[in-house]
């Protein structure tokens, strides 16, 4: 990252054209928006799993596992994130959070499955996770579990949670995707030309619909993830003076509010590891609204820089210890 986008100028906001590539890093093996590479039309050469490493055969997307099935999962978290819904027939949190499991999860095109047990039939695997309610939602990734959430969460919260689930996937090498039947994933829509065109002008409100609406087609769509996040934080910044800011932040280090703004700032001025401790450290000692608001903060500025970026590894680990 450009130390020198801090001064950018006031009417155009700031320059973000440098905070990362827009495009995905070539060894991460995919294109943006998460499809797999090659992927074309249906009877395509590809379109067998068996013949790209990359694919893993699943009879659905979505699909009932119990204890007698349940060692599949390990296989297929080797090269491909599982989610696990622990539900019951008579629990009504779960009937509100499942059907909206199912719907994220399908949106992902196969970088995720659902697998959902019954912990009513299946007592041992409610043991094994150590589940004290239900719902409860963890996942696998290369046989090791890793705690999400518990209780119906809303759609945009559940999304957020996978989108880290992918991330953390990739910094492991759990790159594949999910094959249904020997069918591969709908390759990504086109780049977001009038989307990039606003935010380069520092229109960033214009970009961040635009974004937004591109997300509500494909919620999938990894550069219109990456577009948002950084509309978001040039709106945010635009006008402001980082040092002002920070130093806002630093007279008052329990104002929620102020920590986030500092934090923007901190990232555009080039240090990410104290825009991360800042937020990572109130989140440790707030509850409710303001931890969710923090937590949410963290998330978009991890979009902004990228999974590659070493302080947004070592933040990830440290959010995750912050949160459970």
């Amino acid at each position: 990252m450009d130390p020198s986008q801090e001064n950018a100028q006031p009417n155009q906001g700031l320059d973000l054209s440098a905070v990362r590539s827009k495009n995905m890093p070539a060894d991460q093996g995919r294109q943006p928006g998460g499809a797999a590479p090659g992927a074309g039309g249906a009877g395509g050469a590809g379109g067998q799993a068996g013949q790209d490493p990359n694919a893993v055969a699943v009879p659905g997307l979505v699909f009932d596992v119990d204890e007698s099935t349940f060692t599949s999962l390990v296989a297929i978290s080797d090269r491909v994130p599982v989610v696990i819904d622990l539900w019951a027939e008579w629990c009504e949190p779960c009937k509100q959070l499942s059907p909206v499991l199912e719907r994220v999860v399908t949106s992902y095109g196969g970088r995720l499955v659902l697998a959902k047990v019954d912990v009513d039939a299946n007592p041992r695997l409610q043991q094994a996770f150590g589940v004290q309610s239900i719902p409860t939602v963890v996942a696998l990734i290369k046989g090791q579990p890793v705690p999400l959430f518990q209780s119906a969460l809303p759609e945009p919260q559940v999304q957020a949670y996978f989108d880290e689930l992918l991330k953390l996937a990739g910094e492991n090498g759990v790159t594949g995707y999910a094959a249904v039947g020997g069918a591969e994933p709908e390759p990504a829509g086109p780049a977001h030309p009038e989307a990039e065109e606003a935010l380069a002008k520092g229109d960033f409100d214009t970009a961040e619909s635009l974004f937004k609406a591109a997300l509500a087609n494909s919620p999938a769509d990894e550069e219109a993830k990456f577009g948002l996040a950084r509309a978001g934080l040039g709106r945010r910044l635009i006008d402001k003076e980082p040092a002002d800011l920070i130093a806002a932040a630093d007279a008052d280090p329990k104002d929620v509010e102020a920590a986030k703004a500092a934090a923007d700032a901190e990232i555009v001025s080039g240090n990410a590891g104290s825009a991360f401790n800042r937020l990572i450290s109130l989140i440790r000692t707030t509850a409710g609204d303001e931890k969710e608001s923090l937590r949410l903060r963290v998330l978009d500025l991890f979009e902004v820089l990228g999974a590659d970026d070493p302080a947004v590894t070592k933040a990830r680990t440290a959010l995750m210890r912050a949160l459970f």
